[in-house]
């Protein structure tokens, strides 16, 4: 089974983890998936991702003193694996695990995602706990000397036989359930193990392997970033998705950095390989993050830029917000069809100018010949910003004007005098579509 051929184009769906952040429930999960049925699956929207701590009984329960609590009440059966917890997530009670659910999910015509650490549980390797198909315990795959700097629940797993068993356990076991999508976390890159002596590497390399010997289409997503430049060929070789930021949240100097980073990483997205500019924190977020709930920081033209970015760029796009209270204002900009056309397996998306104050990015579908370009306002204040029809590289003809339609407002006009040129918002941006004039 080749792992692109259920991941021609970028995944599109919702995660947990903006709003719920480790509390996330049964009944929650369903009511953003029914939604997500009614009102996003027509323009695309697939995945449903259970984020991190599904497996934890006494999740957010003192969330005043700690995200992940140390030696906390996690459920796992006799093979050292990791089962929701049945107070969260009552389906699952009776051994069934996720199957219930995801079978809910796969009934409203979408597809189910969970959240795992890299590793084993450090529970099972005290125990001595069995692992699946071998005489070997837990404690002797089990790498102490390998954790996560911000999670006690793993060690990382040894380079072995072994331990290849226990991955290989794992993932067919998410494979019985009906799971579609895996986001791996502490695996994309470790502050933890800045040198090559990270085994994260190898991790990566044995979940993928597990994949392929499942034989079911799961998506590999790889957590958090920033991910390795120098390591685009091994995330390519063994991941669908790898994050090119740590945490991205609804900060303007987040958003102005992901241009940097999209730049540096343009020239890697391909079929079934997608670096991943991370969740889109739209709407309300944070309810489960033990300080309230709060309305997306970002201006209505931030949104809009940040939305673009993604899709001229060709990023998976998972939405953060709370799903069943979005407004109709939010709703408008993630069914903008035109804009997630730029999403197709025959587009390209390619920087052609940034600064300080400015961008433009093109996005052309190589098939059709459709060509998109965005016009990004960085700076403080509105703000002219042009770019010369030559400088496209389209072989347009600076002599002849060229209609254009502005995809967020609607807007017809012409581009004359062999440019492109708009006046854009503060931390705005204008996307148009380029045909020639008729």
């Amino acid at each position: 089974m080749n792992k692109n051929d259920f991941a021609k184009t970028p995944p599109m769906g919702w995660n947990s983890y903006d709003y719920y952040d480790t509390t996330v429930n049964e009944a929650q999960v369903k009511a953003n998936a029914d939604y997500m049925a009614a009102k996003l699956k027509p323009y695309g929207w697939t995945y449903v991702v259970v984020d991190i701590e599904w497996y934890a009984n006494d999740a957010g329960t003192v969330r005043d003193q700690f995200q992940y609590i140390p030696f906390g009440d996690l459920e796992m059966d006799e093979y050292s694996r990791l089962q929701p917890s049945p107070a969260r997530f009552p389906s699952s009670e009776g051994g069934k695990g996720f199957k219930p659910l995801a079978n809910y999910i796969h009934g409203l015509g979408l597809k189910f995602g969970i959240h795992i650490m890299r590793g084993i549980p450090r529970r099972a390797a005290e125990a001595h706990a069995k692992v699946l198909g071998t005489d070997v315990t837990a404690d002797r795959i089990a790498d102490p000397s390998s954790i996560c700097g911000w999670n006690p629940d793993m060690y990382g797993v040894r380079n072995t036989s072994a331990g290849q068993a226990y991955y290989d356990s794992i993932i067919r076991m998410y494979a019985d359930w009906g799971v579609d999508f895996i986001k791996c976390d502490d695996i994309c890159d470790s502050w933890m193990y800045p040198n090559d002596n990270f085994s994260g590497w190898h991790e990566t390399e044995m979940l993928h392997r597990a994949i392929l010997k499942a034989g079911r289409p799961i998506v590999l997503s790889l957590s958090p970033g920033p991910a390795h430049i120098d390591r685009a060929w091994q995330y390519c070789e063994n991941a669908n998705m790898w994050r090119i930021t740590d945490d991205f949240w609804d900060s303007w100097p987040l958003l102005k950095n992901m241009f940097w980073r999209c730049e540096l990483w343009q020239d890697h997205v391909r079929e079934g390989c997608f670096p991943d500019c991370d969740m889109l924190p739209l709407g309300k977020l944070g309810g489960g993050f033990g300080r309230g709930e709060w309305d997306c920081n970002f201006t209505r033209e931030e949104q809009k830029t940040m939305l673009s970015l993604w899709c001229m760029f060709r990023s998976p796009l998972m939405i953060g917000a709370e799903l069943t209270r979005l407004d109709d204002w939010t709703l408008s900009l993630l069914t903008n069809r035109r804009l997630l056309s730029l999403l197709d397996a025959d587009c390209r998306g390619t920087q052609l100018f940034r600064d300080e104050r400015r961008a433009v990015w093109k996005n052309k579908n190589h098939k059709t010949g459709s060509l998109h370009v965005a016009l990004f306002n960085l700076g403080d204040e509105d703000a002219a910003v042009e770019i010369g029809l030559d400088a496209l590289q389209e072989g347009l003809d600076a002599a002849k004007p060229y209609a254009l339609h502005e995809i967020w407002e609607d807007a017809k006009s012409e581009a004359r005098d062999g440019k492109l040129a708009a006046r854009v918002p503060a931390h705005g941006v204008k996307v148009y579509q380029v045909c020639l004039s008729e």
